[in-house]
C-alpha cells in the first residue's frame, strides 16, 4: 500500500467524521482512549492506522472544564470559507518580538493564577463531516478536565447545538451554546492519567524547556514544534502568569512564527495574534494571546493547502482558554 502523506492523511480523516458520540453511561478502556488522546494532541505520522477524527474538543490533554449551562462563543468578522466559522481578521502590524515583549509586560503586570493547576477549561469547536451522505455539522463543546497528583481525575463534555454549515448567519457568528446534554464523562483511576508532566512545573526556562521536550518538542525546534507543545502542556495544566511569560520567551526564540497584529477572539476579547505554518505546508495554527492580560487565550486551526474538501482558508477549529466566567445565551 502506497504511504500516505500528512496532508492526505488529514483530508481523510476530516471526512470520515470529527468526533465519537459516547453515551454517558458507556465504560470506555480509560487507557486506550488516554494513548489516543496523546496521539491526537501531536501532527499526523504516515503510519498512524485512525477510523475517526477526535478533534481537539475531544482530545485528553485538549480536555477541559465545561463550563456552566448557558455558555455562548461568538465571533468577530470575516468571510465564512466552505460551510465553516469565519476565521478571525487581524489588524495592525507588529512583530513577533514586540507582540511577546508586550504579553510579558501584561503579565507582569497582572495577577493570574497564584499556583499551577490540574485543571483547565475549553470552548472547542470542530466539524462533523459525514461520510457518507457528505453533510455538514459545526460542533461546538464544552469540556472539563480535573486531574490529582495520582493521575486519577475526570473529564467531561458538555455538548453544543449543532447547526448547519450553510447557515451563514450562525457560521458568521461561530456561536458555542451549551444544551446542558453531558455526552462524555470519563473517570480515570489513579495512574490511568498519562502524562509526561505530573508534578507541577517549573518556574525557569530550563524547567519549562525540558516540559515542553517531554511533551515531543525537539531541543532545537521550530516555531510550530514550540507552540504545538506550549499547547499540549496548557492543555493540561492552567499555568502561572510567569510560567506562560518563560513559554512566550521560548516562542519568541525559535524560527517560523509571523505577527499577526489584532483581532478579537471567539469570547470577545481583543488579542494579538501569531501564526505557525507546520512542516508540510498543510495547515496552520494561530496562538491567540490576550492584549489585557498577556495569557495565551486560544488556538485556531485553518487549512493552507486547500481542496475540493477544505478550500485554503477554512477554519478546522479552535480552542479558547482562560474561560472564567458565564457568558449568557
Amino acid at each position: 500500500m502506497p504511504q500516505l502523506t500528512d496532508e492526505e492523511l488529514d483530508r481523510l480523516l476530516y471526512a470520515a467524521g470529527d468526533r465519537a458520540r459516547t453515551p454517558i453511561d458507556a465504560k470506555p478502556d480509560a487507557e486506550a482512549l488516554a494513548m489516543l488522546d496523546r496521539i491526537m494532541a501531536t501532527d499526523p505520522h504516515p503510519h498512524r492506522t485512525r477510523n475517526r477524527v477526535v478533534g481537539w474538543g475531544s482530545s485528553l490533554v485538549a480536555a477541559a472544564a465545561a463550563v456552566a449551562i448557558g455558555v455562548s462563543v461568538v465571533g468577530s468578522g470575516g468571510a465564512a470559507v466552505a460551510g465553516t466559522p469565519s476565521p478571525l481578521t487581524f489588524e495592525g502590524s507588529a512583530t513577533v518580538t514586540e507582540t511577546i515583549k508586550d504579553a510579558q509586560a501584561a503579565l507582569a503586570a497582572g495577577t493570574g493564577p497564584a499556583e499551577p493547576a490540574r485543571y483547565v477549561r475549553t470552548a472547542d469547536w470542530s466539524m462533523d463531516i459525514n461520510g457518507m451522505t457528505g453533510e455538514i455539522k459545526v460542533v461546538p463543546q464544552l469540556v472539563t478536565l480535573e486531574w490529582e497528583p495520582d493521575q486519577s481525575g475526570r473529564r467531561t463534555h458538555v455538548e453544543g447545538a449543532e447547526y448547519d454549515s450553510t447557515d451563514a448567519g450562525a457560521n458568521a457568528s461561530s456561536q458555542i451554546t451549551s444544551t446542558g446534554k453531558v455526552t462524555s464523562e470519563l473517570v480515570f483511576e489513579p495512574g490511568q492519567f498519562e502524562t509526561p508532566i505530573v508534578d507541577p512545573p517549573g518556574t525557569s526556562k530550563e524547567e519549562l524547556f525540558a516540559a515542553l521536550v517531554a511533551l515531543g518538542m525537539p531541543e532545537e525546534p521550530s516555531a510550530q514544534q514550540a507552540v504545538s507543545a506550549i499547547r499540549s502542556l496548557i492543555q493540561q495544566w492552567t499555568l502561572t502568569n510567569a510560567q506562560e511569560s518563560v513559554l512566550l520567551g521560548i516562542l519568541g526564540e525559535t524560527e517560523g512564527a509571523v505577527a499577526l497584529g489584532s483581532s478579537i477572539d471567539r469570547l470577545g476579547r481583543p488579542v494579538a495574534g501569531v501564526r505557525v505554518v507546520r512542516a508540510d505546508g498543510a495547515t496552520s495554527e494561530v496562538l491567540l494571546i490576550s492584549i489585557q492580560s498577556g495569557r495565551i487565550v486560544g488556538v485556531e486551526k485553518t487549512v493552507v493547502k486547500g481542496d475540493d474538501l477544505l478550500p485554503t482558508g477554512a477554519v478546522l477549529g479552535y480552542q479558547v482558554f482562560d474561560i472564567d466566567e458565564v457568558i449568557p445565551k
